[in-house]
């Protein structure tokens, strides 16, 4: 009789109480997550909405989406430490992700939070095509996005005061899934 080599791992891991290599697992799926998204509601009966990718190029995120309801102009654009948008104001997304704990900047500042995308800017119609990339973020591992949350504010954020670049009230919010891949 011949024993299955995948049965002699499941075999060793349970005899040895180590993990099982379950492709299903959230271990092995962060490991392969190349494609996340966040669909965008709106924060105190606004009217902003829309929907946000993530998309592992290399060694950089390219964040694309469309949002809508926005005022003419910038708007600061972050990731928050938590995947709750339930509060009516988004204050149960947290504070801008900080794994690293360094001071509030802007996108291109060396030490910056991770979750300091900058601004967004919207168009005359209130509509913003996002286009970004970014460096610090990942979809795993201690800068990972997923399970958190993207946050839009009213403001423009100025890169620099902190603790998050007075950017005002939350007005729309949406937590950061695993997608399928484009």
């Amino acid at each position: 009789m011949r024993i299955h080599p995948y049965v002699i791992m499941l075999t060793a891991a349970a005899v040895t109480g180590a993990p099982s290599p379950d492709a299903t697992s959230p271990e092995v799926l962060a490991t392969q997550v190349t494609d996340a998204c966040a669909i965008i509601r709106p924060a105190l009966g606004g009217k902003v909405e829309g929907d946000i990718h993530f998309e592992k190029t290399g060694d950089a995120v390219s964040i694309t989406g469309r949002i809508s309801g926005l005022a003419p102009g910038r708007h600061g654009f972050h990731i928050h430490m938590y995947g709750n948008c339930s509060a009516p104001d988004a204050a149960s997304a947290g504070d801008h992700f900080n794994p690293a704990r360094h001071d509030h900047g802007g996108p291109k500042d060396q030490n910056r939070h991770a979750g300091d995308l900058g601004n967004i800017e919207a168009g005359a119609d209130g509509i913003v095509n996002v286009s970004l990339s970014d460096t610090v973020i990942s979809l795993s591992g201690p800068n990972g996005i997923l399970g958190r949350s993207v946050v839009i504010h009213q403001n423009a954020d100025d890169l620099k005061s902190q603790p998050s670049g007075e950017s005002g009230p939350r007005l729309a919010c949406g937590v950061i899934g695993v997608a399928p891949p484009k």
